[in-house]
């Protein structure tokens, strides 16, 4: 985490809300220094030596919030390396995001949590460590490639495989970031490996020794969206049988995957956004506001931006989780890494099925190579084991795999043709169909499903029973 002894600016009218932060700010290791205006905290930072900024959005001249605003532009105007975190009420969350728009670091709405807002000092100094210490000009700022196995000494990335550039970027920033407690959005193709990221983020945190909680909010239906995240009390509805803990409650001190989060319904993501907010929360069917500490990790294969413009998604939902965002390459952009992750699966194959060692020719690890793979890492996997449950051989070769269809643009997929009958099992036609809808549908459930006539939970069921990446 952050070294102490950071001198923290905070602004605000009210001097009990300055006198209440600065005795937190001490507590905390950090010196605190006041302003009761814009016109005093620009002066304050203009004298030097401040490192982050808690500023109010409303000052005593002006309570819409615009004199805020402007104070936060000045500052990253003249002081751009300071960061800054935004203090509103809840009803006035859309000016924390214009903030956020113009480069505040983070927002916490009123009132605050006394430790909540020292972990979001902390992160942000963490991370406006790692920035300028990546300037151009600065000193180390020229920075060597990053290696593999400098990484892996110091960091575990689990199943994560391969070596090339686009994937190395992607660990270098999982490492660095893993360490603080920043909100993480991970941007990515299905099957490119999303829930390993996640996995990563979370080993590699100080929040190891708490529990990484997964919930796929596609598969969760509206009706128990509350029951799941926030748990329920015995009886709170009818087969409230017993008493549970939801999600949230169980990531205490851990970290909570929120996984497809693209596809939560808008009374929902209201719901999750107050949470987020100030990480408090009443079990259904309870009047007591508990608390848990958590970090958050999204992931979503959609375009996220486009479904805030479109109205879909909130706009202050997705500034809370986006303080990191992490694209992850797909498989066509890491070809160098398709032998060795094809090599680790047909190990782990022979494995659960009692195979004899199985191996790829060179000829065939470039073919392999050479596919666009528009289901990534999953659909490899699937090919593979496809492809060695139905051949005799123990040297797989290009031949053995050109019987299956690998990408999306072959004619016998745009004509709609099949393969003869007899060729697939009804689980492997099944499992065909909803694949081909998915990847039709850019990983969208809700329009797969309407396409295939189901459910979105029965969806989710069906991608979990044929392994297929949503």
């Amino acid at each position: 985490m952050s070294e102490p002894g950071a001198a923290v600016l905070v602004v605000d009218d009210d001097r009990s809300v300055l006198a209440s932060i600065s005795l937190l700010l001490k507590r905390g290791g950090h010196r605190p220094v006041t302003a009761t205006g814009p016109e005093e905290a620009l002066a304050r930072l203009a004298a030097g030596g401040v490192d982050l900024v808690v500023q109010d959005m409303n000052f005593s001249r002006a309570t819409t919030g615009r004199e805020g605003l402007e104070l936060l532009e000045r500052i990253r105007e003249l002081h751009p390396a300071v960061p800054v975190i935004l203090i509103t009420a809840w009803g006035s969350i859309s000016l924390a995001v214009e903030g956020m728009k113009a480069g505040a670091a983070d927002f916490l709405t009123k009132p605050w949590d006394n430790e909540r807002l020292l972990s979001v000092i902390a992160t942000s100094l963490d991370l406006a460590g790692d920035l300028a210490a990546s300037a151009p000009g600065a000193p180390g700022s020229e920075r060597p490639p990053v290696d593999r196995e400098a990484l892996d000494e110091a960091f575990d990335f689990g199943a994560i495989l391969g070596k090339s550039p686009a994937l190395l970027e992607v660990l270098d920033r999982v490492a660095r970031v893993a360490r603080t407690d920043a909100s993480v959005l991970l941007l990515g193709e299905s099957g490119t490996g999303k829930e390993l990221v996640a996995e990563a983020i979370h080993i590699n945190s100080h929040r190891v020794a708490g529990e990484l909680v997964r919930i796929n909010l596609g598969a969760v239906p509206a009706a128990l969206f509350e029951s799941e995240l926030f748990g329920h009390v015995k009886g709170a509805f009818t087969d409230a049988k017993t008493a549970r803990r939801g999600h949230v409650a169980r990531a205490d001190r851990g970290t909570l995957f929120l996984d497809e989060i693209a596809e939560l319904d808008r009374p929902s993501q209201v719901k999750l956004l107050r949470v987020l907010q100030d990480r408090s929360f009443r079990p259904v069917g309870s009047d007591e506001v508990e608390h848990s500490d958590f970090r958050i990790v999204a992931a979503t294969n959609r375009d996220l931006p486009e479904a805030v413009r479109s109205g879909e998604f909130r706009e202050d939902l997705y500034y809370r989780i986006n303080l990191i965002t992490l694209r992850l390459p797909p498989l066509r952009e890491r070809r160098m890494d398709i032998p060795l992750i094809a090599a680790h699966h047909l190990r782990e194959l022979r494995e659960r099925h009692g195979l004899p060692e199985i191996t790829l020719s060179r000829a065939a690890a470039d073919w392999l190579s050479g596919q666009s793979w528009p289901g990534n890492v999953r659909q490899l996997k699937h090919v593979l084991e496809r492809t060695v449950l139905l051949s005799d051989t123990r040297r797989l070769e290009p031949e053995h795999f050109t019987t299956w269809p690998l990408d999306e643009t072959r004619p016998a997929e745009a004509s709609g043709e099949w393969p003869p009958v007899g060729s697939l099992t009804l689980d492997e036609a099944e499992a065909l169909m909803i694949d081909r809808a998915m990847r039709q549908c850019d990983g969208n459930i809700t329009r797969a499903a309407e396409a295939l006539g189901l459910s979105r939970a029965a969806l989710y069921r069906r991608l979990a029973k044929y392994k297929i990446d949503g």
